[in-house]
């Protein structure tokens, strides 16, 4: 698969993309924990990195389906570095002048960027390799989605202890101008949809609407919301549980933010050299579960080693979740509503993401952070079964939804009844 230059290219993109959003909300987390001193003024930082995910991700899909993908790529990207820019210059001239609100802008605005160019990204992928080799590359996308969350936190922490703030955040401008780089390099089929250019409304209620007649895609929304919402959240806590619980300072406290990227990248090298896997759905059900249970369980060690240890087995499951969410949703979509389909993906990820952190956040800070993490790991476990027992996720194979010729007409229907 890395033989292919064009998908070579977008790994390392991915793989630099992730390094430097890992390491910033280190950074970024780090700091507000310095200045507040508050759960849920960290667990904010998370909330606000999601915020606009639901607000435009509808509409960076209709963008991944109508417009070039790797100038979309660019756009996201030199947003990036000017945000860091910025940071970088305020944090140079005086540290004193940072604010909370400082913080929460600069991760909004990396997360526009993520919900910008993630469908774009995703659909690029599938346009390079093809759908015979869809799960193997994705797989590798999740290698190298966890390669950058392994080291940027780990970068991040040493860093953050050898040295302070403004060496770090200048650190993080020069991986954000090598990626910008990087991504004018990149040479994506040009896929621009059908000749025939729907108005944005109308194409969001076709993508909606057959999102909504399909037994799959509904499992799976579901499914990411209560993940977004009860489990994923808990990794923005992790720099409180080093912290606060195993009493060690901000470099161990980046390699423990990291430990579920090590699990990450040993399932993901599994599911990259898998062959004619049929039950996608089913390898996303059983690796959400996975992490689930490893939320309730790792709060309570008492040992960094432990904790560790855990977080990394928690990362092996959610290589599971995270390679199959993408493969299920575009397998599961025509070839023209793919982008569309993945912004309703990300959409789910920010109406859950936002909303859980910030009540976790609130629980941790009046009850203790290891009760709220093993609390809302249970309701999510809770929460699973309906969409075990009624999806058709786990009880069936998968094959590629119908044929582009074929959807057209599934588009006109939709549009017939929108």
């Amino acid at each position: 698969m890395l033989q292919n230059a064009d998908f070579r290219l977008i790994w390392y993109v991915g793989t630099m993309g992730e390094f430097g959003r890992r390491m910033e909300l280190l950074v970024l987390s780090w700091l507000i924990l310095q200045l507040t001193d508050s759960y849920f003024q960290l667990g904010l930082v998370l909330a606000f990195n999601n915020l606009s995910r639901p607000m435009i991700s509808l509409y960076t899909g209709y963008i991944a389906d109508r417009f070039p993908r790797g100038r979309v790529l660019i756009i996201g990207q030199a947003l990036n570095v000017l945000t860091t820019a910025t940071l970088l210059a305020v944090i140079a001239y005086d540290f004193e002048l940072i604010e909370a609100w400082h913080v929460f802008l600069a991760v909004f605005v990396q997360g526009l960027t993520k919900a910008i160019e993630d469908p774009s990204r995703r659909t690029a992928i599938f346009d390079i390799v093809g759908q015979r080799r869809l799960v193997n590359a994705l797989s590798l996308d999740v290698i190298s989605h966890n390669i950058g969350k392994m080291s940027g936190p780990i970068v991040g922490g040493v860093i953050l202890g050898a040295a302070g703030f403004t060496e770090a955040y200048a650190f993080l401008l020069v991986v954000h101008v090598s990626n910008l780089a990087l991504m004018t390099k990149l040479q994506i089929p040009d896929y621009r949809g059908p000749a025939q250019i729907e108005p944005v409304v109308r194409s969001l209620k076709v993508a909606v609407g057959y999102a909504w007649r399909s037994p799959v895609l509904i499992g799976l929304f579901y499914i990411t919301i209560v993940m977004n919402a009860l489990a994923f959240p808990v990794q923005q806590f992790i720099p409180a549980i080093g912290r606060d619980h195993l009493g060690v300072g901000v470099t161990l406290v980046g390699l423990l933010v990291a430990a579920d990227g090590f699990g990450q990248l040993a399932g993901a090298g599994i599911m990259a050299i898998t062959r004619d896997l049929r039950y996608h759905g089913r390898v996303f059900v059983l690796g959400s579960t996975g992490v689930l249970l490893m939320g309730m369980i790792f709060v309570w060690s008492p040992w960094y080693a432990l904790t560790f240890g855990l977080l990394t087995f928690s990362g092996i499951a959610q290589s599971g979740f995270s390679t199959m969410q993408s493969a299920v949703t575009m397998l599961a979509t025509p070839h023209d509503m793919r982008g569309r389909m993945m912004g309703l993906l990300s959409v789910c990820i920010g109406a859950g993401t936002p909303l859980g952190v910030v009540e976790m956040g609130a629980v941790a800070s009046a009850v203790s952070i290891q009760w709220a993490i093993s609390l809302n790991a249970f309701a999510g476990l809770i929460l699973l079964l309906p969409a075990i027992a009624i999806s058709p996720l786990v009880w069936k194979p998968l094959s590629q939804a119908e044929s582009d010729a074929d959807s057209d007409a599934v588009s006109q229907a939709a549009r017939g009844e929108a």
